[in-house]
């Protein structure tokens, strides 16, 4: 199973190094928006340092959304999906083979970047620290709530509208502990129970997501 695995995961990526602009349109927007803020609110170091757990979060959560919609849809489309179902091998092990290359390419790179768009926002290296930890955290949650959505919206109409009305919501947690973290961290309180939450949420979605996303594949190609 895990030759299988890395096989799908190997295909993954040569098929997104084949079409680059996907994952590297993610990083660009992530790197805009975080760039843009300190631009439009001023040079005030409070109000920069205030906002900043928000921003960068917000930002991360956005970039990793705009990869979901193409998740299931492109092997759907030529019907490379149908033939993998059909495959001895189980619909789980598709699922997390395409969610672990989705992080890769659109949640790793925010971990290289977060540390120089942060300083921008003048956070102390503490500070920073625990933002790499909330996102090595967080970011795998996202994608694999993501795969959920991805599955059960792949042959709706309008998906991609779809996708981000149904994720932003189960978002939500995510977006609060990882932020709230970060907040803690700077208003000389412990971060700890927050990232514990966070690492607790990913374990459960780690559980429960891959799952009910390979549910959410069968009923769709039916």
């Amino acid at each position: 199973m895990m030759a299988s695995l890395w096989r799908l995961i190997h295909r993954e990526l040569l098929l997104a190094w084949r079409r680059p602009a996907d994952a590297l349109g993610s990083v660009f927007f992530f790197l805009m928006v975080c760039s843009l803020f300190p631009l439009g609110l001023g040079p005030e170091p409070e109000l920069l340092r205030a906002l900043a757990p928000g921003v960068l979060w917000v930002a991360a959560l956005l970039a990793t959304l705009l990869g979901l919609p193409r998740l299931f849809a492109a092997d759907h489309a030529d019907g490379t999906l149908e033939q993998m179902l059909l495959l001895p091998q189980p619909t789980l092990l598709l699922v997390l083979a395409k969610t672990l290359a989705h992080w890769l390419l659109f949640g790793a790179p925010l971990l290289l970047l977060a540390p120089l768009l942060a300083l921008q926002y003048g956070l102390p290296p503490d500070v920073i620290q625990v933002l790499l930890i909330s996102l090595a955290l967080g970011t795998p949650s996202l994608s694999l709530i993501g795969a959920i959505a991805a599955a059960l919206t792949l042959a709706s109409r309008g998906g991609g509208i779809l996708l981000s009305l149904l994720l932003l919501p189960l978002y939500i947690p995510v977006l609060v502990f990882a932020a709230g973290a970060v907040g803690a961290q700077q208003a000389g309180l412990s971060a700890t129970a927050h990232l514990q939450l966070l690492a607790a949420l990913g374990l459960l979605c780690l559980v429960l997501a891959p799952s009910a996303a390979a549910a959410g594949l069968r009923i769709a190609i039916e």
